[in-house]
């Protein structure tokens, strides 16, 4: 079982910035993809961002330009840097590693309020 420990979630005003970390219990060159979700309360799970190791990353129409998703293959973490946060439902945002046998796995999710 993977382990993911995120953090960087919060309350930030709006147009703030945040950035939120995802460190898996294996090296990050064991999955095939990872990425974020993001799921408000009484909503569906909704894809953030995305970085396959093949390929170019992908984001949600509602956060292009204004999220950035990037690693540190030393550090062995993600990042999901998040500036001019809108005001919008709480959400918790929950990063996920794809292990191409194994399936995907999932981390327990920083809640993120952007709120004046």
């Amino acid at each position: 079982q993977v382990q993911l420990v995120e953090s960087g979630g919060g309350l930030v005003q709006p147009g703030g910035s945040l950035r939120l970390s995802c460190a898996p219990s294996r090296s990050i060159f064991n999955f095939n993809a990872m990425g974020w979700y993001r799921q408000a309360p009484g909503k569906q799970r909704e894809l953030v961002a995305t970085a396959p190791n093949t390929g170019r990353r992908i984001y949600a129409d509602s956060v292009k330009g204004r999220f950035t998703m990037s690693r540190n293959n030393a550090e062995n973490t993600v990042y999901l840097q998040m500036n001019s946060l809108n005001p919008e439902a709480p959400a918790v945002y929950s990063c996920y590693a794809r292990h191409a046998l194994e399936g995907a796995s999932w981390g327990q999710g920083p809640p993120v309020t952007v709120s004046s």
